[in-house]
């Protein structure tokens, strides 16, 4: 790919941002090869969990506001992705397998909605997150508006939603957006630390307990109570759950498959 490389790490797909000399700001052929990369990530049996990190000093700088000015502007939101799922979670199907997500220098614009559409979040000490976008004329439209309010608080989001200040990895880690702060350059192996414990799990037991947390995300307790049900029946019915019970009686690491 172009702007990213993508690599397979035993049941781990690494998405690296390597567009450095530019500061990973985001492309439109970046954005496309995203939505590839995780469209690889749901459709691949073998892969479980993403890591997505980056090349460089920093995570990214922002967009290539020239490029995506006239597209904000369209009232049609973000670009549909051949062959590929839209990297934000905002519009139609979105990334059944988690992902963790390592940060360092810079984490602007979009690298912050992209990190509120990821599971685990492990930023280096050196980080600086910011939405500038109200000073360049504009507000976030890829999930910030969405999702930073629940997850830092209202007054804390607004905060910086409004005046676009930065904030700092410690001011993310106090707030629960992210869950470790690290030495910078530490931060990729932690997440593959993360990565690979979750790999080691169930694969159908992940991602059952991934749909059913963003379940009750957007229905009623009632609801995503009785989904919850519903969708555990056929994980239940695996040969990993089985596997489970297996190695719980005989006192040893269970060994999943994923069927």
């Amino acid at each position: 790919m172009e702007h990213l490389n993508v690599t397979q790490d035993g049941h781990i797909l690494v998405i690296t941002l390597n567009r450095a000399a530019k500061y990973n700001a985001l492309s439109v052929t970046m954005y496309n090869e995203l939505g590839q990369a995780l469209a690889r990530l749901n459709n691949d049996p073998e892969l479980r969990v993403a890591v997505l990190c980056a090349e460089g000093k920093h995570f990214s700088a922002g967009v290539e506001l020239d490029q995506w000015a006239p597209i904000f502007g369209s009232g049609q939101g973000m670009p549909l992705i051949q062959d590929g799922i839209d990297p934000f979670g905002m519009q139609g199907e979105r990334h059944s397998k988690p992902i963790v997500m390592a940060v360092q220098g810079y984490c602007f614009t979009w690298g912050v909605e992209i990190l509120l559409n990821t599971e685990i979040r492990i930023a280096a000490s050196d980080t600086q997150f910011q939405m500038l976008e109200v000073q360049r004329g504009l507000y976030p439209c890829c999930g910030a508006t969405f999702r930073l309010p629940r997850e830092i608080g209202w007054g804390n989001a607004h905060k910086v939603l409004l005046t676009g200040e930065r904030w700092s990895a410690e001011d993310a880690l106090r707030w629960g957006m992210v869950q470790e702060v690290v030495a910078p350059g530490e931060q990729v192996e932690r997440a593959m630390d993360y990565a690979r414990k979750i790999a080691d799990c169930a694969p159908l037991g992940v991602q059952g307990a991934l749909r059913s947390t963003r379940t009750a995300q957007v229905k009623e307790h009632e609801q995503a109570r009785l989904e919850m049900y519903e969708y555990l029946m056929p994980v239940m019915a695996s040969d990993d759950a089985a596997e489970g019970v297996r190695s719980f009686v005989e006192r040893r690491k269970a060994v999943f498959s994923g069927r």
